[in-house]
């Protein structure tokens, strides 16, 4: 089973259009920008918090290739303040589930997932990644501490998606040491994604891959689990 060193799940995404993506997650959505961060390849990270979760903005100063989706469908938003569920979708077109708190089970942060083989993803979640169902969202769906992944049924769920290219492209889940999760859960029947490199003095973190190919991000933060290994 995970390790878990932060108990929230992570959204990544990839945008061409910085200023109003970044303008639509700060004002409609209500995150808070926590500033940027490079990350190699002209590549600069947009980080914005919400209650213990980050979104990651992703913005190249090169032109993005395009791309097919990843499985990644939504993220849902629990506002204090909402009474009704609000669909709507930033600049680049993510579609963002803006949601009364307990809807669906959500109380923080949700990402739904199409997959092409609800089982198969099922026992991803719950054996190789080690996390516990959450019941409250229905019988596919899994808690990542306050944060909830959800699995929808897609027979033409995309496979074998790319980090690249716009839109969401990887969700993250934060751990102590990202080289023994990473090959625990290759041993356990993941996919390989990238193995563990280290990035300065700020994290750790090695890719995993999905049943059908999505992307996961092992990540060993420095902030949140002490010096890095050398």
């Amino acid at each position: 089973m995970i390790e878990l060193a932060k108990h929230q799940l992570d959204i990544g995404l990839t945008t061409e259009d910085r200023d109003e993506t970044l303008a639509f997650w700060q004002d409609e959505v209500g995150l808070v920008y926590d500033g940027p961060l490079s990350i190699g390849g002209g590549v600069r990270q947009h980080r914005h918090s919400f209650r213990g979760s980050i979104v990651k903005i992703n913005h190249s100063r090169n032109p993005v290739e395009p791309e097919p989706p990843s499985g990644y469908r939504r993220v849902f938003v629990a506002q204090h303040d909402r009474t009704k569920v609000v669909e709507t979708r930033d600049p680049g077109g993510n579609q963002v589930v803006l949601v009364p708190p307990g809807h669906e089970g959500i109380t923080q942060l949700g990402v739904e997932i199409g997959v092409r083989d609800v089982d198969a993803h099922s026992h991803f979640w719950g054996e190789v990644i080690g996390l516990a169902a959450s019941p409250r969202s229905g019988e596919h769906a899994f808690h990542v501490g306050d944060s909830v992944l959800c699995l929808v049924h897609d027979p033409d769920a995309p496979s074998d998606s790319t980090r690249s290219g716009t839109g969401y492209r990887y969700c993250t889940l934060q751990v102590f040491d990202a080289d023994a999760e990473y090959q625990r859960c290759i041993v356990a029947g993941a996919r390989d994604g990238h193995e563990p490199f280290t990035h300065g003095e700020v994290a750790r973190y090695g890719f995993i891959r999905d049943p059908d190919g999505n992307w996961i991000e092992l990540s060993q933060r420095a902030s949140i689990t002490g010096p890095l290994p050398t």
